[in-house]
């Protein structure tokens, strides 16, 4: 027989094992992987399923694991002045089902990686170059109001962005560049750029609706519109 002590460590042991299995069977997606998945019944029809089909582990090489490239900067020429290199299973297939992915993030002098969201995921970010202002908001409180928590990174530091929530970089250097690594919870974490959606869907949203939701003028809304599309 076990001494009462010995069992409280074993009780404690096993609880501590169930709980770290919870967190590990928990961190790969648990929901959709896409904005929807319409049902079908035949599979001629069929696109594809929540995810990616699975390759014949016989067929399977260890470069389905492997992905080079990430070293390299991308080109920020463009309004924003930011590039986001993501690494998800789209083109490292080993990701499929592991609900992990990442990205690297290039910023110009003052560039700026614009409001968005990620639907299917929480992002961990690290600077690797450079000085960044980043900062997210918080969904609908009680109140109607929303917090936005902010911070200055430097280079080694990290933030975290919770899943859902409108977040943002931006670069405050006038001449230098900045580099930045982000990990996201999921292999497909969708992205929902704020303006982009907003203001530049197919097809458009109502000038009615946006007026009203933005309380703005019509020829206001109509010269953002023109800017996206």
């Amino acid at each position: 027989m076990y001494a009462p002590k010995m069992v409280a460590v074993l009780y404690a042991a096993a609880a501590a094992f169930m709980a770290t299995s919870f967190l590990v069977a928990y961190a790969t997606d648990p929901t959709q992987l896409q904005d929807f998945c319409v049902a079908v019944n035949d599979p001629n029809a069929a696109a594809f399923v929540n995810g990616l089909f699975c390759k014949n582990p016989e067929n399977t090489t260890a470069d389905d694991f492997f992905f080079s490239g990430l070293n390299i900067a991308r080109s920020t020429n463009n309004k924003v002045g930011s590039n986001v290199t993501l690494v998800s299973a789209t083109n490292l297939p080993g990701l499929n089902t592991l609900g992990i992915s990442m990205a690297r993030i290039d910023f110009a002098p003052l560039g700026l990686n614009p409001l968005h969201s990620h639907p299917r995921a929480s992002e961990i970010l690290t600077v690797l170059e450079g000085t960044l202002y980043v900062g997210f908001v918080t969904s609908n409180e009680a109140n109607g109001g929303h917090q936005l928590f902010t911070k200055v990174l430097n280079e080694g530091d990290v933030f975290v962005f919770p899943q859902g929530l409108i977040h943002f970089q931006f670069n405050l250097a006038n001449k230098a560049n900045a580099v930045a690594l982000v990990a996201l919870s999921s292999q497909n974490p969708g992205v929902i750029t704020v303006a982009n959606a907003v203001f530049g869907s197919t097809p458009p949203i109502s000038i009615d609706v946006l007026t009203k939701s933005f309380q703005a003028d019509s020829n206001v809304v109509k010269n953002i519109q023109s800017q996206f599309s």
